[in-house]
């Protein structure tokens, strides 16, 4: 187990130590480490419950537009995913929108994983498939050239397809995963053929893992990487644990700002779970306002018997 474990942390550092900062085009969320489902679809399922999970990402509050329209960036994320327990699989859907001024997407997507038993670990594959909307408002627009052709009039929008895969691999203290999102790069020209703005292919490569400092306290480290196969990013985090109900910590995201991560779980079998981040800016402040803020709340259904069985219940990574 340690064996694998330092190889992850050798691949990591690789990976952290040659490229550059990588352009966003997905919103990414400051706690990563509780938000699999977005980026990997064979995590649906994976945590033995059905789970329900809400983000909202205030980006740059406070930041104020040359003009009256557009603003910061606003994320939401609802999910929702449960295992399939007598075909050794999960299911999930993830809705995702993202507003950044007059420019805004829809994400809906459908998962479905396989689980593999590989000693006492899981190995799970999965797919994902649904649609991504783009809306451009372009009466927002402040054109020099009102004649541009590129230009339009009111709101557009349109629908492509969307597809994902991926593999993740859960040991009981570590785990480690590897996706692939946007595998068709659908293209978006809006009835110009002169404008294609496709998707990109999104490389997800990330680990965590899970260590019991004493009897109260647990420490989790976890790494998020990004990459569009040219450029990455990546996030880097550790979380403490006290008496798996209250948990705070910090992460850094590259090229961006560094986050405080609060939270706290609730009810006997601390299966609803309310988490706060605050993300201080520490690049380009000039052209963007100082904090981000992060709201997450996720409830894990009860978990009941079935075929006689009892079912045990760890909770190392679910939150």
């Amino acid at each position: 187990m340690f064996v694998v474990g330092r190889n992850f942390l050798i691949v990591a550092f690789i990976f952290l130590t040659v490229g550059s900062a990588w352009a966003q085009q997905d919103p990414q969320f400051s706690m990563y480490m509780y938000n699999n489902l977005y980026n990997n679809p064979s995590y649906a399922g994976v945590e033995g419950v059905s789970k329900l999970s809400a983000f909202y990402r205030s980006q740059w509050l406070g930041y104020t537009p040359t003009f009256d329209e557009g603003g910061a960036p606003q994320s939401m994320l609802v999910s929702l995913d449960m295992p399939l327990f007598k075909l050794r699989s999960g299911a999930g859907l993830i809705v995702v929108k993202d507003e950044i001024a007059n420019w805004n997407t829809l994400q809906v997507k459908a998962l479905y994983s396989y689980h593999l038993a590989v000693g006492e670990a899981k190995l799970s594959f999965g797919l994902g498939a649904g649609i991504y909307s783009q809306t451009i408002d372009y009466d927002q627009y402040r054109p020099i050239d009102n004649n541009d052709p590129l230009l339009g009039e009111g709101r557009e929008s349109q629908v492509r397809p969307d597809f994902s895969a991926g593999v993740f691999y859960r040991a009981e203290k570590y785990y480690i995963q590897l996706a692939v999102n946007h595998i068709v790069e659908s293209e978006f020209d809006f009835g110009r053929d002169s404008v294609r703005n496709a998707l990109e292919n999104h490389l997800v490569f990330g680990g965590g893992y899970s260590y019991e400092l004493n009897y109260d306290v647990t420490l989790k480290p976890a790494v998020l990487i990004r990459s569009d196969f040219n450029t990455y990013t990546f996030d880097l985090g550790m979380i403490a644990y006290y008496k798996e109900k209250f948990w705070g910590g910090a992460s850094f995201r590259q090229g961006e700002s560094v986050s405080a991560i609060i939270g706290y779980s609730f009810l006997k079998e601390k299966n609803l779970n309310l988490g706060y981040s605050l993300d201080y800016i520490i690049s380009a402040q000039a052209a963007k306002s100082p904090t981000s803020h992060e709201i997450m709340l996720t409830y894990s259904l009860p978990v009941t018997g079935g075929a006689g069985k009892k079912i045990i219940r760890t909770p190392r990574f679910r939150h």
